[in-house]
């Protein structure tokens, strides 16, 4: 009820400032004297052409903004409305100068082309004005209650760095939630154009050149990066500048989660590895992935793994018709849904417990949901781990794989999008030899089916479940040590939102049998990660002892994308290329499977699962054996190698 009387009264207001503005238009077009002819036009004309100009506004969607949260678009919206509506009622007046001859009334309908004009910028003022009022009179009473309710607390004095478009925002933000506790002194930004300008009332003071000085001279307390989407360096640089002049500095979320040009400052935190090894922002063709994803049934394997719960959340963006979650480990099952639930309730989700390697259960859910697009993220991912346990990595990352790609072909699936590794390229380690596997029969078994299958290759995502960004951070907390393999080690790293929005894109670029190799960008030091690591908590690196351990079992130096028989080329994307390597055919590659799975399934030694691996994989040359597997594993061939 109170919601129709809401509606109702709105509806009025604007039929009333649509009303106010013909009748001024007609004063001010013949400066307050109205013969009688004219009086009688605007009589008779009024109540047509207000019901029409609100018709068009109705047909424009303009009713249904709500005025609290009225913005640019809504602005765009209400100009285009009235605009369309003024033509109209221009090509009326037209027609009845035209029909004058022959009906003389027509006179009554012809509005005056002054009057038209006038009467468009005055309506347009009007109804934007209603709607401007009451969003100011609503964020000022919002202020006041928080003042009133006592939630405002003394403000920390703030340099906000970056004047942009997320500036705007979060000054806009700020202003309207005092219990924030922030209390902005104004902006620094290195365009030098904006420099004593003025964005939502607060000055831009200076440049990020100097920034010890400027907070020094006007106070500040903490820096704030308004930046949403600065690559790393930037940064990086900002960071080392506030940490000099001893500010502690935050920054506001990433793009992706600013939506709907506001921006959420109860996510403000301290700067992270992310950040600092964040680059350019990704570009993606939006139109692309959403045509394929949209209204589409939509399957994730290993849903709760770090790739894939970032893949359902990247996906849920594109309105797809369900999402299905399937994972083996319930927790993780039950963090994801919650969280997708809360954040997307308007997606069907479906949540599945279910193992790659169960082939009654995968039939039962490819059969029950019939997806269109499957992104298969699930895998025994961890070196030194299944190294450990190679039998493991070959059931999960091999048959498991072949499983859920061979359901894909026999359900019709459209797309299929594998998730790999840098580590199948040249592999050294059990785990990137089975992901090798899994890529030759995934791009065999794209030559003989309709589905369009495609691999995604990328290098090692920032603070993944199990990576080196976490434990990092378990050492440091303890007070040290920091345990890292070798000084000169390096990997490439991607965050994890980046590797999953290039996965999509990929993935919507293919056609079927390509093996895509994302831009990783310029490797690490790992040991320069874990000094950057140790400086963002707050310590120097002398305060935590570094020690190097040697490799684990199955780990290389330096890691690979692809390899030079690949000859790896440019797509459309300027960050995802293409390997081109020599498809296997199918029947060649069942019949090394079939010798591979009869050594997994009678529980072979290890040397054996290896050897059986390298069958397939001829460029598997292992780097290291766990010591505890040597003596079963040893033979005198193997020894003297």
């Amino acid at each position: 009820m109170i919601r129709i009387v809401a509606r109702t009264s709105q509806a009025l207001i604007d039929l009333a400032v649509l009303s106010m503005a013909f009748w001024l238009a007609f004063l001010l077009r013949l400066e307050g004297d109205l013969p009688l002819f004219m009086l009688k036009r605007l009589v008779f004309t009024w109540p047509y052409v207000v019901a029409f100009q609100y018709f068009v506004l109705v047909a424009f969607g303009v009713p249904r903004f709500a005025w609290r949260y009225v913005g640019m678009r809504e602005a765009v919206r209400i100009v285009g409305a009235l605009s369309a509506a003024a033509v109209a009622l221009l090509g009326v007046r037209l027609l009845g100068g035209w029909l004058r001859p022959s009906f003389g009334y027509a006179v009554y309908a012809m509005v005056p082309i002054g009057v038209i004009v006038i009467d468009l910028a005055l309506a347009i003022v009007g109804i934007g004005g209603v709607r401007g009022i009451r969003r100011l009179l609503g964020e000022r009473s919002e202020s006041e209650r928080l003042r009133k309710k006592g939630a405002r607390v003394n403000g920390v004095p703030t340099i906000l760095i970056g004047a942009g478009q997320a500036g705007l925002m979060v000054a806009k933000e700020i202003s309207a939630r005092p219990d924030l506790g922030i209390e902005p002194l104004g902006f620094l930004d290195d365009d030098r154009m904006k420099v004593g300008t003025s964005v939502y009332g607060l000055r831009v003071l200076g440049d990020t050149a100097n920034i010890g000085k400027t907070c020094a001279r006007f106070g500040a307390k903490q820096a704030l990066i308004t930046i949403a989407n600065a690559p790393g360096h930037v940064i990086r640089r900002i960071a080392q500048s506030c940490e000099a002049a001893g500010i502690p500095v935050k920054i506001i979320p990433g793009i992706y989660e600013i939506v709907g040009d506001r921006v959420n400052l109860t996510r403000v935190r301290d700067v992270t590895i992310e950040d600092l090894l964040r680059r350019e922002a990704v570009v993606l063709d939006d139109e692309l992935i959403g045509s394929g994803l949209r209204c589409k049934v939509v399957m994730v394997t290993g849903a709760g793994g770090s790739i894939g719960s970032e893949l359902c959340r990247q996906i849920c963006r594109y309105s797809p018709q369900r999402l299905v979650l399937l994972e083996q480990a319930e927790n993780a099952l039950y963090q994801i849904h919650r969280e997708l639930e809360k954040r997307f309730p308007q997606i069907p989700l479906t949540p599945c417990i279910a193992d790659v390697c169960d082939s009654k259960r995968l039939a039962q859910v490819y059969a029950r949901w019939r997806p269109a697009y499957v992104f298969h993220a699930a895998a025994h991912k961890h070196v030194p781990m299944m190294e450990w346990n190679p039998t493991e990595a070959v059931k999960n990352n091999v048959f498991g794989t072949r499983k859920v790609a061979d359901f894909a072909h026999e359900y019709g699936v459209e797309r299929f999008v594998m998730i790999s590794t840098d580590k199948a390229v040249n592999p050294t380690s059990v785990m990137g030899a089975s992901k090798r596997v899994a890529e030759i029969y995934v791009q065999a078994l794209s030559q003989k089916s309709k589905t369009r299958f495609v691999t995604v290759r990328f290098g090692n995502v920032l603070g993944s479940a199990g990576s080196v960004v976490p434990l990092f951070r378990e050492q440091i907390a303890a007070g040290g040590p920091v345990t890292v393999t070798h000084p000169d080690m390096r990997r490439y790293f991607m965050t994890i939102p980046e590797a999953c929005q290039l996965v999509l894109q990929a993935g919507a670029m293919g056609e079927g049998g390509e093996i895509f190799v994302l831009d990783m960008g310029e490797p690490v030091k790992v040991v320069d990660l874990a000094k950057d690591l140790v400086r963002l908590s707050g310590l120097q690196p002398d305060e935590v002892e570094i020690v190097f351990t040697g490799l684990r079992p199955g780990e290389k130096l330096f890691e690979e994308l692809s390899v030079a028989e690949e000859s790896a080329t440019k797509t459309k994307h300027p960050k995802i290329f293409i390997g081109h390597m020599r498809p296997h055919g199918l029947d060649e590659v069942d019949r090394r499977l079939k010798r591979l799975h009869q050594v997994v399934s009678e529980a072979s030694a290890p040397a054996d699962v290896r050897e059986a691996l390298q069958v397939i994989v001829p460029e598997y040359l292992p780097a290291s054996i766990p010591d505890e597997t040597r003596k079963s594993e040893a033979s005198p061939a193997r020894a003297a190698s």
